[in-house]
């Protein structure tokens, strides 16, 4: 094998263990918590909204929308005025069937 090739090959391994790395550490992060619909500040958001207008963090663009959502430590999100993803759902009226 080249030294080229075994260059190639050796940071392309590096570079698929900085990226598993990061998404068991998402995980890790999640459990023991629970999405929050409504009590979100704009630019604050954890993922994608119920409407599928955006799919990434932050990308909220008003105060508490009921469906833009965070996670929270599980037990709080009715403690802090929030929403389950059902009660969002049926606020926003994406529980009907089409």
């Amino acid at each position: 094998m080249s030294q080229r090739a075994l260059l190639s090959s050796a940071l392309a391994s590096v570079m698929a263990l900085g990226l598993v790395t990061p998404a068991a550490a998402q995980m890790d992060n999640e459990k023991g918590k629970e999405k929050c619909f409504g009590i979100v500040k704009a630019g604050q958001n954890s993922c994608a909204n119920l409407s599928g207008s955006h799919s990434c963090a932050g990308e909220a663009t008003t105060d508490n929308d009921p469906g833009e959502w965070k996670l929270v430590p599980k037990g709080t999100c009715a403690k802090l005025g929030g929403l389950s993803t059902a009660q969002a759902k049926a606020k926003l009226g994406l529980d009907k069937a089409k």
